[in-house]
């Protein structure tokens, strides 16, 4: 099976992100980079393009550039990732989509409501693909969690608990790092600081594993560095349309909290927790038993969870891995459609469009909720009321 081709836009050289993608997407050998328009400077964006291999021609200097070279060419390529700043997705995802190139766009997938609206309708459309990099999903024993909702082993869920934080942000003398001043900037990252950044991650996750979405919410956010315009800190309360109610922390001040991405689940029937700073184990307790450990590639897990395993039990595979599930599940789902064939169900796990609608509504939801003293406020699109 030939490769398929795979541009970026943005990660350049000294991008956090940018390796993360290209080391998943070469994972499995089913992308070849073969394009790119990786910074905003255009001559340090083609230099970096050309070290990593890209033929010269296919260095861009910027996205527009990258979009009337790859549409003109009948090798043109069948995935593009955009890894910019948050207010540039829209227009990016939508030109590309337009053209009939398949996108998996950083998250959050938008700054509006409105402009994740259109990308949704867009991605309808056109029939291409528009995937959303909550990456965390691709964790096998995430995959597993779901299965086990999906399939009745906890019974009716209550109460979902779960956050993501961090304390990297904490030095108030770190405040001009580009790397996190952005993040803060309105006019770069919307109406939304770090729920939008990682807040948004723990909701999905809170949706994936228990398939229901957020149906209204109330939240508090705080800028605990005084110089910040948007949210540092944030603790959302969360009504879910199948009647479980989620806890939400988010934060970038905690101190001493290294990627604290975890998640507990509580039904009739019992509760499951995970971490993902220790992915390889998932905790289960029957009510009124014992605890278990479910080991990573152990044996006698869900189809889902097979399929994200690569290695034997006891080798961390860890978030490159989960990544690349995200990856492997595009792939067979560009290569369905290539074929005229449908994805099999398996490889349909990766986020789509709506859900990276559904987050949006979500953040402006929070914001409208901290602004009015945590007021309960209806967190679905206005297309899926």
């Amino acid at each position: 099976m030939s490769k398929l081709t795979w541009g970026m836009i943005g990660g350049g050289e000294g991008s956090q992100i940018g390796p993360v993608h290209r080391i998943c997407s070469a994972l499995d050998a089913r992308f070849a980079m073969t394009a790119g328009a990786l910074d905003a400077d255009p001559a340090k964006g083609r230099d970096f393009a050309m070290r990593l291999g890209i033929a010269e021609d296919r260095c861009y200097g910027d996205w527009k550039d990258m979009l009337a070279g790859e549409t003109s060419r009948k090798d043109r390529i069948d995935l593009v990732t955009v890894a910019t700043p948050n207010a540039t997705h829209y227009k990016i995802t939508k030109a590309f989509l337009e053209a009939g190139i398949h996108v998996l766009c950083e998250k959050p997938m938008t700054v509006t409501v409105e402009e994740a609206e259109d990308i949704a309708a867009t991605a309808k459309r056109t029939g291409a693909i528009c995937a959303v990099n909550y990456g965390y999903t691709g964790y096998s024993l995430v995959r597993h969690m779901r299965s086990m909702v999906a399939r009745g082993d906890l019974g009716q869920l209550r109460l979902i608990v779960v956050e993501f934080s961090h304390g990297f942000h904490a030095d108030a003398a770190d405040a001009d790092n580009p790397r996190m001043r952005w993040r803060y900037d309105p006019a770069q990252a919307g109406i939304s600081g770090q729920f939008a950044d990682c807040g948004i991650h723990a909701l999905h996750m809170a949706s994936y594993v228990s398939g229901q979405n957020a149906r209204e919410l109330s939240s508090d956010f705080v800028s605990t560095i005084s110089s910040r315009k948007l949210e540092d800190d944030a603790m959302v309360n969360v009504r879910m349309d199948g009647g479980t109610t989620v806890r939400l922390w988010t934060s970038s001040v905690a101190v001493g909290s290294f990627h604290g991405f975890n998640i507990r689940v509580f039904g009739e029937k019992g509760g499951l927790r995970w971490a993902q700073q220790w992915p390889d184990q998932l905790y289960w307790t029957p009510v009124n038993g014992r605890t278990e450990v479910i080991e990573r590639g152990s044996g006698n897990l869900s189809a889902e969870a097979e399929r994200a395993t690569r290695i034997a039990t006891g080798h961390s595979e860890g978030m490159l891995v989960a990544f690349a599930n995200i990856y492997a599940d595009l792939a067979e789902a560009i290569a369905a459609k290539k074929q005229g064939r449908t994805p099999p169900p398996l490889a349909c796990h990766y986020p789509t469009a709506v859900d990276g609608l559904r987050s949006i509504a979500a953040i402006r939801a929070a914001v409208e909720s901290s602004r009015n003293v945590g007021a309960w406020v209806d967190a679905r699109p206005p297309s899926l009321r």
